[in-house]
């Protein structure tokens, strides 16, 4: 026996984990399989003229990990391409659902919705015509605001890491590479990584200076991330990601990194010298030491 849930699952946060769970639980009690049935890439990205601005909470890979952290055995990927966005809800069922992955019970959220154009049977319905079993999954508020992928972008466009933290459930990250700057950072005793992402599409949480968790060789370490422009030393309008180490001295050029944002510390802004930001670092550095968190 089968249990699944699709969906696209950005971020895979606490309203989708409320999904995760009724799931599990399904598939530990009929003693079957829990899978997620997802799909790449974003649907938005083929159907919608505005796709080049969307940006994502998870990559693939991220979101395949944090499955199976939870519990989920398997975790299936569908390509969405034109092709596919043209399938009806009950073509999907029955090429999919029931052709493909044998699936016996449908977890659904409280907003699913499945295939293309109007059917105005609902899914239950088709689901039943098709020998499947459906669960709903009642929807995850905070307060008046539903937790959703959408809200939680918003949320780190907005510099609002504790919230967007709380609702994930999780601490948001970058992942990516270390790749060559221009040094400057040494010259004023603040050398930083600079990180180049692995996916272009991750969402860059809002310029200004974070308090974060990096690692890198193998360790975790405090580390004073700046995103945006450098407007004190440099005239390039394209953001970077810098990160300075703390209590850390090694050559990392080429190597993975990953920071975990835990609180924003300020904005970014332009120095009136060198001097001027390195005190402002020190203070960044002094803040970010007396705290007990990594």
């Amino acid at each position: 026996m089968v249990v699944a849930a699709t969906g696209f699952f950005d971020g895979l946060h606490l309203g989708h984990r409320k999904v995760l769970e009724e799931l599990t639980s399904i598939a530990e009690s009929d003693g079957g399989e829990s899978m997620i049935i997802s799909f790449w890439p974003h649907p938005r990205n083929v159907l919608q003229q505005d796709a080049y601005k969307l940006r994502l909470l998870t990559t693939l890979e991220e979101k395949r990990e944090l499955c199976f952290s939870l519990g989920i055995d398997r975790f299936e990927v569908i390509c969405f391409d034109k092709e596919f966005s043209q399938l009806s809800t009950e073509e999907f069922f029955k090429r999919y659902l029931v052709g493909k992955y044998k699936v016996s019970t449908l977890v659904i959220g409280y907003d699913h919705r499945l295939g293309h154009g109007k059917d105005e049977r609902d899914i239950e319905e088709i689901a039943d015509s098709c020998g499947i079993r459906t669960v709903r999954v009642d929807r995850l508020q905070v307060g008046e605001r539903v937790i959703s992928s959408t809200s939680i972008r918003n949320r780190l466009i907005e510099g609002d890491i504790a919230s967007a933290n709380k609702w994930l459930g999780y601490r948001y990250s970058l992942h990516g590479v270390v790749v060559a700057g221009n040094l400057l950072g040494r010259t004023i005793g603040f050398p930083t990584a600079n990180m180049q992402l692995y996916e272009p599409l991750k969402l860059v949480p809002t310029n200004g200076v974070y308090f974060v968790s990096v690692e890198v060789t193998g360790g975790t370490y405090k580390g004073i991330c700046n995103i945006g422009t450098r407007p004190t030393v440099s005239s390039d309008s394209s953001r970077k990601i810098e990160t300075h180490i703390l209590d850390f001295d090694e050559e990392i050029y080429g190597l993975d990194i990953r920071i975990s944002f835990i609180e924003r510390l300020r904005d970014e802004r332009r120095f009136g010298s060198l001097e001027e930001l390195r005190r402002q670092l020190l203070l960044d550095k002094e803040c970010c030491l007396k705290k007990n968190i990594l």
